[in-house]
């Protein structure tokens, strides 16, 4: 076989399996509520807006999740975590480029108060 030809067929391999080792994109914010704010409005609050966000180019396989805290030594002012999911970081680009101009963007302001957040690659531990 060509030197070439197996150079090439290495790359292209090595290009197709990296996403199988890549991890997930996870944004985390931390969060603020009213008094009078129940755990149920904020999650039927994050579930339209899931609804829109997978109607974003690019977010169609993007999971939502609410850490609400059981036992807190100290969170400061955080009553809860939202977290944001997307199987890569290509998806995660796509969709934010998508997002200030979406239906999802529009229908952001809810129940709680969410002003600081932090990207994370979270890699599954086998």
């Amino acid at each position: 076989m060509n030197k070439r030809f197996l150079w090439v067929l290495g790359l292209v391999m090595i290009f197709a399996a990296s996403p199988v080792y890549a991890g997930k994109a996870m944004q985390m914010w931390n969060c603020g509520l009213s008094d009078d704010v129940s755990e149920e409005a904020v999650e039927a609050h994050v579930s339209e807006w899931l609804k829109a966000a997978r109607q974003v180019d690019g977010g169609e396989n993007i999971e939502a999740f609410i850490l609400f805290p059981v036992a807190v030594n100290a969170m400061g002012e955080t009553d809860l975590v939202f977290v944001v999911t997307m199987p890569t970081f290509a998806e995660w680009g796509k969709f934010w480029d998508a997002y200030p101009s979406s239906d999802a963007a529009a229908g952001e302001d809810g129940p709680a108060f969410c002003p600081d957040s932090v990207v994370w690659e979270a890699v599954k531990i086998k």
